[in-house]
């Protein structure tokens, strides 16, 4: 009986060991797939420029370096591209957050007619690529005297993550209790008493959430950052660092010292609320 037990333990065992190797080996890859650039852009930053044109890589930097990222700072603009970064995307951040938390409890917490079909347009918008809107955009800003300038940067940064947004909080606002809103109201709150004082402490995570989102979105956004702003001291990280590329040869250290550069708020942003906006993503969409 006790030999019976024991193979059986033995044969469990081994069944599930054989059946974590397909889990292990596509964690180990996607491991790889992912963090590998994200070491790679690393080591690079830290390398010479002949290490980093050698025909046979080194996966660590022979010589370490930091002419790299002197020569990014003191013959870039990349300091300016840095200040118009964070500039746009702090002010998106707020202004998203601003505007979908009203849009958010207007249509899901109040009773607004019409507040369904006004959320379905809302999210319907979201899903029209930006690349088609370009022309409409720009006639736009410009007729309003809004091209090259930062404020149009946000407004159109804004039109876009302001939708998803809406829709994100949808789910944190659902889960707070309407009860809530009627022992406030007995106790003599006013609806924007209940939504500032009881009901948006609670919305925290949601906030955290649709802030870190607005905030990445912002901060590598490309297309209409190169088509609506036009003087090169106004350009954000992503339009300096393509022209930090020159048309005929490739100046890798700068590209690798500015991208990470680039990369360092966005993974340091991650590494401090990463969890919190994954889980927020999941308890907005299903809640």
């Amino acid at each position: 009986m006790t030999n019976s037990t024991a193979t059986r333990r033995s044969s469990f065992s081994a069944r599930r060991l054989l059946n974590a190797v397909p889990r292990f080996v596509a964690m180990t890859l996607l491991t790889v797939i992912v963090i590998g650039p994200l070491y790679w852009i690393t080591i690079s930053a830290f390398k010479g420029r002949e290490e980093i044109i050698r025909t046979t890589p080194t996966f660590w930097p022979e010589t370490f370096t930091l002419s790299n990222f002197e020569r990014l700072f003191a013959s870039t603009q990349y300091s300016v591209f840095l200040t118009n970064s964070i500039i746009v995307s702090v002010a998106t951040t707020v202004v998203t957050v601003v505007v979908s938390l009203a849009a958010a409890y207007g249509l899901y917490r109040l009773k607004v007619p019409g507040s369904g079909k006004i959320a379905g347009i809302i999210l319907l918008s979201y899903m029209i690529p930006g690349t088609l809107l370009i022309v409409p955009l720009y006639r736009t800003l410009a007729g309003i005297g809004l091209i090259d300038l930062h404020a149009g940067l946000v407004l159109v940064n804004v039109a876009f993550t302001a939708p998803f947004c809406t829709w994100l909080l949808r789910g944190f606002i659902l889960a707070v209790p309407r009860d809530i809103d009627e022992a406030a109201a007995i106790d003599g709150a006013g609806p924007a008493r209940t939504m500032f004082q009881i009901v948006l402490p609670l919305l925290l995570p949601g906030i955290a959430t649709v802030a870190v989102y607005s905030f990445v979105y912002s901060w590598t956004e490309f297309v209409f950052a190169s088509q609506f702003i036009v003087s090169s001291g106004l350009q954000t990280l992503p339009i300096g660092l393509s022209a930090i590329i020159g048309q005929y040869t490739v100046d890798w250290g700068l590209v690798m010292a500015g991208t990470l550069f680039t990369l360092l708020p966005t993974l340091v942003l991650f590494l401090l609320v990463g969890r919190y906006f994954v889980g927020g993503l999941i308890a907005g969409a299903t809640k």
